[in-house]
């Protein structure tokens, strides 16, 4: 029983998350889970099944939770979870593991991606505020992620890019 229904997890289970550069969508996002279900379901950490499950939002965030109460990621568990997403990103024609990209969501709804530099030009244009939901893939819990991963900027690590009074 290693995959468990996301929902299922508990709060202090830990997750990663891995974000697309560009959305990933149809026979691509199909493929990409397909390929995560099929890891996730011989995943083992020292020959001992991990209790997991994946979420998957906006076309483009991959969240991968452990409960760590029932089994522990070793590292090169979690290694060889990198290593098949990168094998994946030729295939899905976008990166998905180690980018340092910032995510927000636009006044239309729309995921947007950008390096530092770009975020803080948006900021001091006004298109991005305070307001501004940002997303923080940093989250290390799967209950961060439930009720912080998509927050206004200045309720984030992102407040410290923005200049006083955005």
């Amino acid at each position: 029983m290693p995959i468990i229904p996301f929902d299922a997890l508990p709060d202090e289970a830990r997750v990663w998350v891995f974000a697309a550069a560009a959305p990933i969508t149809g026979a691509a996002a199909a493929m990409l889970l397909d390929a995560v279900d099929a890891h996730l379901q011989q995943w083992r950490a020292h020959g001992v099944p991990l209790v997991c499950a994946r979420d998957w939002r906006d076309d483009r965030f991959l969240a991968i939770g452990v409960d760590e109460a029932a089994s522990n990621a070793s590292g090169c568990s979690i290694d060889a979870l990198f290593h098949v997403l990168r094998g994946l990103e030729a295939q899905v024609g976008t990166s998905l593991v180690g980018s340092g990209t910032l995510y927000w969501r636009d006044r239309a709804g729309a995921v947007i991606a950008m390096d530092r530099l770009a975020f803080r030009a948006a900021v001091a244009s006004g298109a991005v505020s305070g307001d501004t939901p940002v997303f923080d893939t940093t989250v290390a819990t799967v209950g961060a992620w439930r009720r912080a991963f998509e927050t206004p900027a200045r309720a984030s690590w992102h407040a410290r890019l923005m200049p006083v009074g955005h």
